[in-house]
């Protein structure tokens, strides 16, 4: 896929000011707030999953890699 058909594919300045037009006409001004709180703790629970799972590795590989050489 070259450059110019991603640029294709993206939304542009015009197409954003509608999606959130849209968005506000079916939630609502009150429950944005609250559709936004729950995607950052989504966000930050995913980060952490992300993080320990990225640290059980590392620690598997420490062990296998201790003993190997021993």
């Amino acid at each position: 896929m070259t450059l110019n058909t991603i640029f294709l594919i993206l939304p542009g300045g015009w197409e954003w000011i509608i999606i959130v037009l849209a968005i506000l006409l079916l939630f609502g001004g009150r429950k944005i707030p609250e559709l936004m709180k729950g995607l950052g703790q989504g966000m930050k629970e995913f980060k952490k999953a992300r993080n320990e799972a990225s640290d059980d590795k590392h620690k598997k590989e420490e062990e296998t890699g201790d003993n190997a050489s021993k």
